[in-house]
């Protein structure tokens, strides 16, 4: 039973893209991912709407007009709006480094350009009545690593022109805390380069809770670590604090929600560039409890919700396919995202 009716419940749609391809399983296609999300229901709750990927298959970041207006009504006939967009700022999908050379950081500002543009004629259509730009340093830890003062202050510049792009079409971006994405990689460096970009009513932060339970292990930031080394999982106490403490931190910045879980590993090559893994909400080896870990995003020190999103997203990626289609796999995410509004939510 659905107790609050604020925020929205929105999947996000880029799980059917993200670590598919030829050397992995076949994307799904927007319209079946659709489909998964409005057939899913609990006790008579649906999802409210999906958050975007602005990359083809799903959304070419080069849709014409017509191209939105068909997507809008994909979407209308479900019963689902849109929410946040991804923009696309990384160099294999034609955008380029925010702290690189001057034809990368071009290439980044162009597809902030084309993805607020996108995000703004969804807003003009009907379809899309609150969300943020998403946007990341689209840089590594190891390149930072080079010259991590003069390198933030890049990030931070590129940064501050995307703000003003933004601006032009009305939008509001979002950074995503995540540990593969440099100058982003800890929870203190977001917090630096939030406050060095200094545009708190243009840009501010996507909390995601599995990206974020991998900054209190610092991660590629070990100097950002607030979990103590081999910490005993079962201490939920400490987890508890590390969560608070980070949470504290950037829970003014953030104005954007993924819901999501983690079970702690990561995976990649050396020191640098590693990146976490999501879990379902059923996952034995999930580290956190959802519903708990949610309020320190949600809610402030008083235990009053923040109001400072209207709806929140579920975030999984990287499962395979067969269980992506499977519609059990739905009705539990649902089940998970219901529980956190119950929880933490308001009504209007």
């Amino acid at each position: 039973m659905s107790i609050h009716n604020q925020p929205a419940l929105h999947n996000a749609m880029w799980p059917g893209l993200v670590g598919k391809g030829p050397d992995s399983e076949p994307p799904i296609d927007l319209e079946t991912m659709l489909d998964l999300t409005a057939a899913a229901e609990v006790n008579g709750t649906r999802f409210d709407g999906v958050d975007l990927f602005l990359y083809a298959p799903h959304v070419d970041i080069d849709s014409t007009s017509d191209d939105l207006k068909r997507l809008s009504e994909q979407i209308a006939t479900r019963n689902l709006v849109v929410g946040s967009v991804v923009a696309p700022v990384w160099q294999p999908t034609g955008g380029g480094s925010a702290m690189g050379s001057e034809s990368d950081r071009a290439k980044f500002l162009t597809q902030v350009r084309k993805a607020c543009a996108i995000a703004q004629k969804l807003r003009e259509i009907g379809i899309r009545p609150y969300g943020i730009v998403r946007i990341d340093s689209a840089a590594s830890p190891g390149d930072w690593a080079t010259d991590p003062n003069g390198n933030t202050n890049k990030i931070a510049g590129t940064f501050r022109e995307a703000c003003t792009i933004a601006e032009g079409y009305g939008e509001r971006l979002a950074a995503e805390g995540e540990i593969c994405w440099g100058g982003m990689h800890g929870w203190k460096l977001m917090v630096d380069l939030l406050e060095r970009v200094d545009r708190p009513q243009t840009l501010g932060f996507q909390a995601d809770m599995a990206h974020t339970l991998l900054f209190t292990l610092g991660y590629n930031a070990p100097e950002n670590r607030i979990l103590p080394e081999n910490f005993d999982w079962s201490d939920k106490q400490v987890l508890d604090d590390a969560i608070q403490t980070m949470a504290r931190a950037l829970r003014p910045w953030t104005i954007d929600f993924h819901v999501a879980q983690n079970d702690a590993t990561v995976r990649g090559s050396g020191s640098h560039d590693k990146t976490g893994r999501h879990c379902l909400p059923r996952d034995p080896n999930g580290k956190m409890d959802i519903v708990r870990v949610a309020g320190a995003w949600m809610k402030n020190e008083n235990g009053a919700p923040i109001r400072a999103f209207q709806h929140i997203c579920w975030d999984g990626c990287m499962f395979p396919n067969q269980v992506m289609l499977e519609d059990a796999t739905w009705r539990d995410i649902l089940s998970t995202m219901i529980a956190v509004r119950n929880a933490h939510g308001w009504d209007q």
